[in-house]
């Protein structure tokens, strides 16, 4: 592939790429390769992923869950182990249900649906590259769902040890729950698009998280959004 990131003076991203099913991983690299500005190494396995990790580091993990080998849960807490600046973007189905939350404790940033668009799957790649948490809107549901299920339901005002967000930090963090993009926050709420980071990032320091899903999690614990 061209090096098309000399002309802007940066090197290209490196991306390991984790799937077994051949025509959705050569989709899932097309997309990702998209732009020029990706550089794409492609498992099958677990077992073939860990021999490019240990022979390379790798900006961007992108990863199925389900793999013929093994859940890749492991995988990805050994990846932030030994590459901690590596970040990663779980790609799966919505029947993976049962381990999201496992994904994001190993440190997952991001939860994006196999279905995405080419586009979608290339922005979101970025958007983890650049600090974002992006997660898709049913993944969301899901974890409101499952804080339901193991705290109850949450309450109808803020508690008293709730983290004062600001009106505007709480309208990002509806955003951030639908599951919209920082463009979309930002076009939604008549925002600039450089200061929608600035918020989030106020956000998560406010709720002691790192993730969308953590945050979501977190707001609904403290009764801060209903959804």
């Amino acid at each position: 592939m061209t090096d098309s990131g000399t002309t802007s003076g940066l090197a290209p991203h490196q991306v390991l790429l984790v799937e077994d099913d051949p025509p959705i991983r050569e989709r899932l690299a097309i997309a990702l390769e998209a732009k020029g500005d990706c550089i794409v190494s492609a498992a099958a396995s677990l077992a073939e992923a860990r021999t490019f990790l240990a022979q390379r580091r790798y900006d961007l993990i992108v990863s199925d869950l389900r793999l013929p080998d093994g859940l890749a849960i492991e995988l990805l807490a050994e990846a932030r182990e030994c590459q901690p600046e590596v970040e990663i973007l779980v790609i799966s189905v919505l029947g993976d249900e049962t381990t999201i939350l496992a994904a994001i404790a190993a440190g997952a940033s991001g939860y994006l649906l196999k279905d995405a668009l080419p586009e979608d799957i290339h922005a979101t790649a970025i958007e983890v590259l650049s600090g974002g948490s992006p997660i898709s809107p049913s993944i969301a549901r899901f974890i409101v769902r499952r804080a339901r299920q193991e705290g109850g339901s949450p309450p109808t005002v803020p508690g008293r040890d709730a983290p004062r967000l600001t009106p505007r930090e709480l309208d990002i963090l509806w955003g951030i729950a639908k599951g919209l993009t920082y463009n979309e926050i930002a076009d939604q709420l008549d925002l600039s698009r450089n200061t929608v980071p600035s918020y989030i990032k106020a956000i998560y320091r406010k709720l002691q998280v790192e993730t969308r899903g953590e945050a979501v999690y977190e707001a609904v614990q403290y009764g801060l959004i209903q959804l």
